[in-house]
């Protein structure tokens, strides 16, 4: 193994309080239910769209203009932006797992389909001490996972093929990703999805906690 890409909602960070929190705040200014921060868990991971979409009444979707749902979309995020590290923290053990495989000189970087300034902004905030190759979220000039695309292109700058590459995280849409990548595929239990679903998407391995997911990509 010579580099390993991460996920970052439910793989590296746990945000799923300030993520269901921006959302909830929008929902309840407009008059609409909310939801369980824990029902958040079924809706990330395909991009901040669609988990706008996922959060509002489906009646409230099927009778709004483009416009009117690219605003709430807009609220939502700007929210979110504002909110981003109330309660998100790092996963137990992760920062040490991230130096152990620093030190023994493989190369590491983030892909996610949050967008792409949200995640540039978490990284550094809570991996001070990780350098990085590359840190990319979702934009709109490029596919989100599960369409290989952006890390394919990632690894090439890397100068690393997918064959000796990891990625890491918590549900189908990133075991998709690795496999349409032709990387090896790691899931993690800790996550917002479990292990049943990355075990079920095809996942080569699943990591039980952070120090195991570090002797896994080592031993790779």
């Amino acid at each position: 193994m010579k580099a390993c890409f991460f996920d970052l909602d439910g793989t590296l960070l746990d945000t799923l309080a300030d993520i269901g929190g921006a959302c909830n705040a929008v929902l309840a200014a407009h008059g609409y239910p909310v939801h369980p921060v824990d029902a958040y868990r079924q809706m990330v991971g395909n991009g901040f769209p669609v988990l706008m979409r996922r959060a509002l009444p489906q009646a409230v979707v099927a009778s709004s203009s483009d416009e009117q749902l690219a605003a709430l979309i807009r609220e939502g995020r700007d929210h979110y932006a504002g909110h981003l590290s109330l309660e998100t923290r790092a996963y137990p053990g992760l920062e040490a797992a991230l130096s152990r495989l620093q030190d023994a000189g493989l190369r590491l970087a983030v892909l996610s389909n949050k967008p792409d300034d949200l995640t540039r902004a978490l990284v550094p905030l809570y991996f001070p001490g990780i350098r990085f190759a590359a840190v990319r979220g979702g934009r709109q000039d490029a596919p989100l996972k599960p369409d290989p695309a952006v890390l394919l292109q990632m690894a090439a700058a890397m100068g690393v093929t997918p064959r000796d590459c990891a990625y890491v995280g918590d549900s189908d849409v990133d075991m998709l990703t690795a496999r349409n990548a032709g990387m090896t595929a790691v899931g993690v239990a800790w996550g917002f999805r479990g292990a049943a679903e990355v075990r079920a998407a095809g996942a080569d391995t699943v990591a039980a906690d952070a120090a195991q997911l570090a002797d896994i990509l080592l031993n790779s």
